[in-house]
């Protein structure tokens, strides 16, 4: 995996009249992952956005050095589309020829749209798509909320991988996520 690095510098985030964070710095780079911690409301998912260069921040600057995979609330894959098909559109978008590796239990869904899968298929689904992004940078919004047990421990080994390949996880979660020389940002420490 080429070189990555992503870094914020005295960045601020103001949703509507309300400053939800501000002076906020960080700097990652190959290898490293960072957890951002923090309650409801805190602006986590906000400052993933504002990584990913989805929203503009009300003060500092963000730069980054490669590809950006981002894993939210909303995967970008077609609701209408079997899984295979809807993964198979973001492989042609991608340019991954290699075959994606999907997590535990999404073999059995590929002949299914989106729209009938649970909560926690559907998370499968876009980590799955993400996995098979193959940017260096994962912005990872909850990554294990409606996991079971297994699929947790498979969420977890393949961001280690990726960290040991040369990538760079960033995760908002409220649940631990126990991965190898994790850094933890607790968001709550830049509010107003």
């Amino acid at each position: 995996m080429d070189r990555c690095q992503i870094s914020a510098t005295d960045i601020a985030c103001r949703r509507g009249e309300r400053l939800l964070f501000r002076r906020l710095s960080l700097a990652l780079e190959s290898g490293m992952a960072l957890q951002i911690s923090g309650h409801n409301g805190l602006g986590k998912s906000s400052l993933l956005r504002i990584l990913a260069g989805l929203l503009p921040p009300f003060h500092g600057s963000v730069t980054r050095q490669g590809a950006i995979g981002l894993l939210d609330e909303h995967p970008a894959l077609d609701e209408n589309l079997p899984l295979a098909k809807a993964l198979d559109f973001w492989r042609a978008i991608d340019g991954g020829d290699a075959e994606i590796t999907p997590m535990p239990g999404v073999e059995a869904l590929m002949d299914i749209p989106l729209r009938f899968l649970s909560t926690g298929q559907r998370k499968r689904a876009a980590l799955t798509r993400l996995f098979g992004q193959r940017a260096p940078i994962w912005l990872l919004d909850e990554p294990l909320n409606g996991l079971d047990t297994a699929a947790i421990a498979a969420c977890v080994a393949v961001v280690e991988d990726h960290c040991r390949a040369g990538g760079i996880a960033i995760i908002a979660s409220h649940q631990p996520f126990p991965v190898a020389d994790l850094q933890v940002l607790p968001l709550a420490d830049f509010a107003p």
